[in-house]
């Protein structure tokens, strides 16, 4: 119940339709109320019409016996005056009416509940995508993308199904009880004792059925989860797959996950189907009771203070509390399902940001002289990556990273753009810590090319202008043109605003590579990082990619992450990275006369 407490602030949004929905479901219960008391006393002066002499109460009383004297009193005088058959229209029209007014506000408590239930879904997944954008790159090398798919999707619709079943179960439900209850009460005080004394019985049963349907529905969100992971790791590796012909292995996996989310949805569904019979039955018992007691009550005249016409009215309005207490145990049934989401969907939303945007820190208006690593260190769950680094990139200069797999270069090109934050030491840039610039400011100075192009399904044009919406087509063919896009562009029917399929599917690798390094150009940031951008290139593509990177590179500050040495022998300064430190720096003719490690990568690669 805690955790469906925070449900509350998406809840406080839609405040008109939560108090119009009171108001509905009250009125739709007073109506229904109306309906069976007046029906059972009409029906017995009618099909008593020949004994029509009814007094009228002489004095007025809060209490069942005046209320249904008075009710008997103006019916007879109806059939007195007019007669039986008159009296029966008179019921039947008025018993429609009522039955009438109460599906008409049942049915608008449903129009005014509908975008509440709509609307806490669209925020919370809306709150949950914007978490998911902020979050450190660090983040999710610890998370399954299937798992996250999970929790927008599969939790997100628990929840949605759980506002809906608790805002009926505990609104409607419960005022529903209230007011039969107080009716209850008005007709027979002690009679409604007896019943009160049994409600907590059957509450009692109903809570300790649904106590393990909280951790059941959790492990089947994680089942699904896993389910999900498989299914989006075949489908990004469905080549690899195939080509190893390991579709039966992968079958297998997602078979087994499969199979453990249908085991235990089957407890889930077991356990929550059983609301609805186990409350009904407990209702017949509890009624079965009222029967008996206040049957023998009546048969030995022990004063309940009810005749016979009156505990039928009574019985009638008991027997509604059934149904009202049927919905009130699924609703917690549903109320269980929608927590154990909603801990999952709060434990993204709530995961604290290692990085802080500083939204009030100073703005990086433009690059002016120089970034700097001042004995930088960088340490992931506690294991050291980078250590006592020392480094000065001048406006203008291009700086080179290279080392083995697993060196650090990639963690130290992701600090400039903050991506991480050091552990240790500081990260100036023009003389500034960057922690204490504005972060969407320091990124609008840094372009990037990756070592795998990453594009959406989308056209050609919106993958250009990604983040710069407003860019202009001349402006986009510009810097196509640049990118060495233009001629491939071109020869589509569709050109610019050609489809390029899930992730560029529809586009060689290298027209690939080309569209991303087009969308740096427009971006025209001073501050580039290249990461290892060529290196999946074949000859050709490489050297249409070079060109355009050459291009690009142009008054421009880079840092270049290279595996092909060829491509960053004119580099101002190459920092050889080993096991997080700078072994050794400088440029291709000084490192060569050292002799040592970045030596070592060159005749490897026989580059001269």
């Amino acid at each position: 119940m805690k955790n469906f407490l925070t449900l509350l602030k998406y809840i406080k949004l839609f405040k008109r339709n939560v108090i119009l929905y009171f108001g509905t479901v009250i009125a739709s219960i007073i109506f229904s109320i109306v309906s069976l008391t007046m029906l059972l006393p009409f029906l017995d002066i009618i099909f008593n019409a020949n004994n029509v002499a009814v007094i009228k109460p002489q004095h007025f009383e809060l209490n069942s016996n005046f209320v249904l004297g008075y009710l008997k009193y103006t019916i007879s005088q109806i059939i007195v005056h007019h007669s039986a058959t008159y009296a029966l229209g008179i019921v039947c029209v008025f018993i429609v009416m009522s039955i009438f007014l109460k599906n008409i506000f049942l049915y608008l408590s449903y129009v005014v509940l509908t975008p509440v239930r709509n609307g806490v879904g669209t925020h919370i997944r809306e709150d949950l995508f914007s978490k998911i954008l902020q979050l450190p790159i660090g983040y999710f090398t610890e998370q399954k993308k299937g798992d996250l798919m999970s929790r927008l999707t599969n939790d997100v619709g628990e929840i949605e199904m759980a506002v809906s079943s608790s805002l009926e179960g505990f609104i409607k439900e419960p005022l529903t009880l209230i007011f039969y209850l107080i009716v209850l009460f008005f007709l027979s005080f002690k009679l409604s004792l007896v019943l009160l004394l049994l409600l907590p019985i059957g509450g009692f049963i109903i809570g300790s059925v649904s106590k393990t349907l909280k951790k059941q529905s959790n492990i089947a969100s994680e089942k699904f989860s896993e389910a999900l992971s498989v299914v989006e790791e075949t489908l990004s590796g469905l080549r690899v797959v195939k080509a190893f012909t390991a579709e039966r292995f992968i079958f297998a996996k997602y078979k087994k996950s499969n199979q453990e989310l249908f085991n235990v949805r089957n407890k889930i569904n077991l356990r929550k189907d059983i609301a609805s019979p186990l409350s009904e039955t407990l209702g017949i018992v509890m009624l079965s009771v009222i029967l008996w007691i206040g049957g023998s009550m009546i048969l030995e005249q022990k004063g309940l203070g009810l005749n016979g016409s009156a505990f039928i009215t009574y019985i009638a309005i008991f027997s509604q509390i059934i149904n009202p207490s049927k919905s009130l145990s699924s609703a917690f049934y549903a109320m269980q399902k929608g927590s154990a989401a909603l801990i999952r969907v709060n434990e993204v939303i709530n995961t604290e940001s290692l990085i802080n945007e500083n939204i009030n820190g100073k703005k990086l208006e433009t690059f002016n002289d120089k970034i700097e690593f001042k004995n930088v260190g960088f340490s992931y769950n506690n294991i050291p990556t980078l250590k006592g680094i020392n480094l000065t990139i001048k406006k203008g200069q291009t700086i080179a990273l290279v080392g083995s797999s697993g060196a650090g270069k990639s963690t130290l090109a992701d600090l400039v753009p903050r991506f991480h934050d050091v552990t240790f030491g500081e990260l100036l840039v023009d003389g500034i810590n960057i922690k204490e610039y504005n972060l969407e400011s320091v990124r609008t100075q840094i372009s990037i090319v990756t070592q795998e192009p990453i594009l959406f399904n989308d056209t050609i044009a919106n993958n250009i202008k990604l983040g710069f919406q407003d860019a202009t087509e001349s402006k986009i063919e510009e810097a196509a043109k640049v990118a060495n896009a233009y001629s491939f562009i071109e020869k589509k029917e569709e050109k610019f605003d050609a489809n390029i399929g899930d992730r560029g599917s529809k586009l060689s690798g290298g027209e690939r590579q080309r569209l991303t390094i087009a969308r740096a150009i427009l971006k025209n940031s001073p501050i580039l990082i290249l990461d290892e951008a060529t290196s999946s290139l074949d000859t050709e593509s490489e050297r249409l990619v070079q060109d355009a990177i050459n291009k690009m590179m142009q008054n421009r500050t880079t840092i270049v992450i290279a595996h092909r040495l060829s491509t960053i022998k004119y580099a101002d300064e190459i920092i050889v990275l080993n096991k997080g430190e700078i072994a050794e720096r400088g440029n291709h003719n000084q490192l060569i006369e050292q002799n040592g490690i970045y030596k070592k990568l060159v005749d490897m690669q026989e580059l001269k």
